[in-house]
């Protein structure tokens, strides 16, 4: 499988993400597991994950430029590939607070990966005062998505205590392609630009032979781009976390129960993502109104990203997301308003052409020069079209192991671009929903008032959805 991936080129989305990439502004994602039972020994821990990278072969890839920027990067393999180095074993002095795993995962999400090697870390944490043991991943956005689910930890993980008994699939000793040559990079990189003025010339001949259908594609992905560029012209508002982020970084997670969410979804006629979003409304609502800002009048936007891969795309690897914009009405103060708002809203881009505008931007992105497509990347995340990014990722609704051990929780991690000082990311398991928010560690120092705001927001909406005896 890995000679299959040597010398494939990023996608333009995910070279973007590398574009994007500054010293404040990391671009790498993850998450924080907590397990139960005793932590593994750190030698099973790596053979475990060694006997199964085989299946994920990108996270032992790095990357390539060509030179004088003749295409985008591309995956090579990594000849001095040591999972010593990826796999770091920690932990917690005593008495192993949870604050203080937090403050490691900040500590651990504020250093950028060197892109050198291939572009992931794996934490095994021990010495958590609650017992068990913790996991944090941290991985470059531009080698995973949520959506694609080619991740280590989708092979991390089993579905039974006693695993699937395939570890002895990646036995075959692994044997690295060479690196290639300068001139083999730019070559590759020419053969990649050639390759997409095909597809480009493709597209074209079957527009040619079905005008009729290309015509409406054609009008459907105009509307769609002016209702981008409106969005675009209505920028959000200031508010304390629209600044740069610097270097450095704090998280703060918060526990849900899946069916709270779903009691609020079925009382009121709405989805998930209808009352996550209504919630971390209140909760930057509550946010605001702590730091003495008046909301009167006040709508946020979220950036939540949506995956555009196509039915034919799926097992392909690399990136194809896009983002809407959501508003966030921080200006109601009744919880309830709040939800049918944002419910009537979400309706309105499910019916809007935002979506399919922002698929066609993209693949224009695929055919521009790579140094064209940096800046282009660059104002899609830096530009002040959203306040802050919101992610919700459903996750499978059934236990999970490692090497025996059971995954109690996950918090997913997001990451920080453009003048934004926070983001946040919600991830669902086995009946749990976990919020893991991300913050600038010198522009929110208060980002545990956010964390309050998302407990005090969904206790109000559970409370309104609770039937009342007598009702």
């Amino acid at each position: 499988m890995a000679s299959q991936q040597h010398l494939d080129r990023l996608s333009a989305i995910d070279a973007g993400f590398l574009a994007q990439e500054k010293a404040n502004t990391h671009m790498h994602i993850g998450g924080l597991a907590l397990l139960e039972g005793e932590p593994p020994a750190l030698g099973d821990f790596l053979a475990h994950i060694e006997s199964r990278l085989h299946l994920v072969p990108r996270y032992r890839q790095k990357l390539a430029v060509p030179p004088l920027e003749t295409g985008r990067p591309l995956w090579v393999d990594d000849p001095t590939f040591n999972l010593a180095y990826h796999v770091r074993h920690t932990a917690l002095p005593p008495p192993g607070e949870e604050a203080a795993l937090l403050d490691l995962c900040a500590r651990i999400f504020s250093q950028r990966l060197d892109r050198s090697k291939p572009l992931w870390e794996l934490w095994l944490v021990e010495g958590l005062e609650r017992g068990g043991f913790a996991l944090v991943t941290k991985t470059h956005h531009a080698l995973v998505d949520g959506i694609a689910g080619v991740d280590l930890s989708t092979v991390l993980f089993d579905l039974a205590p006693e695993g699937p008994g395939r570890d002895g699939d990646g036995s075959e000793p692994w044997i690295p392609k060479p690196e290639p040559s300068p001139a083999e990079l730019a070559a590759r990189g020419v053969q990649g630009a050639v390759r997409t003025v095909a597809e480009v010339a493709t597209g074209a001949l079957g527009a040619v032979a079905k005008p009729g259908e290309a015509l409406e594609r054609a009008r459907e992905v105009a509307a769609g781009i002016g209702e981008v560029a409106w969005t675009a012209l209505n920028a959000p508002p200031d508010t304390p976390f629209n600044v740069p982020p610097g270097p450095h970084r704090r998280i703060q997670i918060v526990r849900a129960g899946l069916d709270e969410l779903k009691l609020v979804k079925d009382a009121f006629g709405t989805t998930v993502n209808d009352v996550v979003l209504a919630v971390v409304t209140g909760a930057l609502s509550f946010f605001l109104q702590a730091r003495g800002r008046r909301t009167e009048g006040l709508e946020l936007k979220a950036a939540v990203p949506v995956s555009v891969r196509s039915g034919n795309q799926r097992g392909t690897l690399g990136n194809q997301l896009t983002q809407v914009m959501a508003p966030l009405p921080v200006f109601l103060d009744d919880p309830l308003a709040r939800l049918r708002y944002v419910k009537h809203a979400m309706d309105g881009l499910k019916e809007s052409r935002q979506a399919l505008a922002a698929s066609a931007i993209a693949s224009l992105q695929g055919f521009a020069p790579p140094t064209l497509h940096a800046q282009a990347s660059r104002l899609n995340f830096s530009g002040r079209f959203f306040n802050l990014l919101v992610t919700n990722v459903p996750g499978p609704q059934f236990p999970l192991y490692v090497l025996g051990r059971r995954l109690s929780e996950i918090f997913p991690i997001p990451f920080l671009v453009g003048e934004r000082a926070l983001a946040v990311a919600i991830m669902s398991y086995d009946g749990k929903v976990g919020f893991g928010l991300l913050g600038d560690y010198d522009a929110l120092p208060d980002l545990d008032v956010v964390a309050e705001g998302v407990e005090a927001s969904l206790a109000q909406l559970v409370a309104l959805a609770t039937p009342r005896p007598g009702d």
